[in-house]
């Protein structure tokens, strides 16, 4: 059974609230996404006291914009994380954060971030008492500039395993990346969630398009290494020159699988947002797009890593990493990230 803290149990009920008023919005016209992220990011500055503000509030040209974790932030069991965390807010505040969050994900997406915040309780009863804290109400929020139409400002939302990032100018997207899921366990294999899967497309659409592979595309496509974990902490992904097997080079399913793949990562975002990634994955020239992969099925787990990289975004997986129950290959890393850089920023 799972145990939730007061604290936890306030955070869930407050994801509800968000939820149920997603609901109402979705029942009447929807405004723009940056329209309705500036009013949501407006209203809640509206309920914070001054100290909090100090804690969620920065220039836009801090440096803490592009600082972004997924990975815990703490020392002695302290956050060192910037923003202002959950617990530091009341009921309505809370659903006021959750409601800026849904700005900027669909609606699957929005439940697959909840999904993971979630887990926190999980992996505070599976783990040892060890130096991180697992906790569901360590998420922060952090807003940068001034939330308008006509300037530049930008937020975030992100805590272990999660890190959902806008920038905005003149009331258009600039950039909705980094935008990084994770999952431990990647598959809950026992206990009351047991057979739950917060992000089940980033491994079966990869694995059903790996296993239509001929034995020469995949000599292309499969890599001698895992691929390196994702660059947090910075706009750039360090990516390097993409490599495998070009969609070109495959036939009309395999291309399709391999959209589909792509659209699975984009789709956590709004459907304006996410149709605004996919266009620029078009305009850039979708046989332009590489996928690459490495499985070692000699090891426990038989842990894997994959690669999807075309000249304006890179989708990064890796699944190597033991689960907090200590089953091998069942901890899930996957991120989208801009070419050449998150956050608007140009440069290499």
């Amino acid at each position: 059974m799972i145990r939730r803290s007061p604290i936890a149990r306030v955070f869930l009920v407050a994801v509800a609230v968000a939820g149920l008023a997603g609901v109402a919005v979705v029942a009447r016209q929807a405004p723009p996404a940056t329209s309705a992220m500036t009013d949501a990011a407006t209203k809640l500055l509206g309920t914070l006291d001054a100290e909090q503000k100090k804690a969620a509030v920065f220039a836009f040209d801090d440096e803490h914009r592009a600082k972004w974790y997924f990975t815990p932030q703490q020392t002695n069991r302290e956050s060192t994380r910037k923003g202002l965390r959950m617990d530091k807010l009341n009921d309505a505040q809370k659903a006021a954060a959750l409601a800026l969050v849904k700005t900027g994900l669909s609606a699957s997406g929005f439940e697959q971030a909840t999904t993971i915040v979630g887990l926190e309780s999980l992996l505070a009863e599976l783990e040892p008492k060890g130096a991180n804290t697992r906790n569901p109400n360590w998420y922060f929020v952090s807003v940068f500039g001034e939330p308008s139409g006509t300037g530049k400002w930008g937020w975030r939302f992100e805590g272990h395993h999660l890190s959902v990032n806008f920038t905005l100018d003149k009331g258009t997207i600039v950039a909705s990346t980094p935008l990084l899921f994770a999952s431990n366990p990647a598959n809950v294999l026992t206990g009351a969630k047991k057979g739950l899967r917060p992000l089940p497309e980033t491994e079966d659409l990869a694995k059903q398009l790996i296993a239509t592979l001929s034995d020469d595309q995949k000599s292309v496509a499969r890599q001698k290494v895992q691929f390196p974990e994702i660059k947090e902490g910075q706009p750039n992904a360090a990516a390097g020159d993409p490599v495998g097997l070009a969609m070109a080079k495959l036939d009309e399913k395999q291309a399709a699988l391999l959209r589909k793949l792509i659209e699975a990562y984009a789709n956590r975002l709004t459907p304006e947002a996410a149709a605004q990634e996919m266009q620029r994955v078009k305009d850039a020239g979708a046989d332009n797009v590489k996928f690459a992969y490495c499985v070692e099925p000699d090891k426990k787990g038989a842990p894997y890593t994959y690669r999807v990289q075309g000249p304006t975004f890179v989708v990064e997986f890796l699944n190597v990493q033991g689960d907090a129950a200590g089953n091998p290959a069942n901890h899930i890393h996957s991120g989208w990230r801009r070419l050449p850089m998150d956050f608007g920023l140009v440069g290499k």
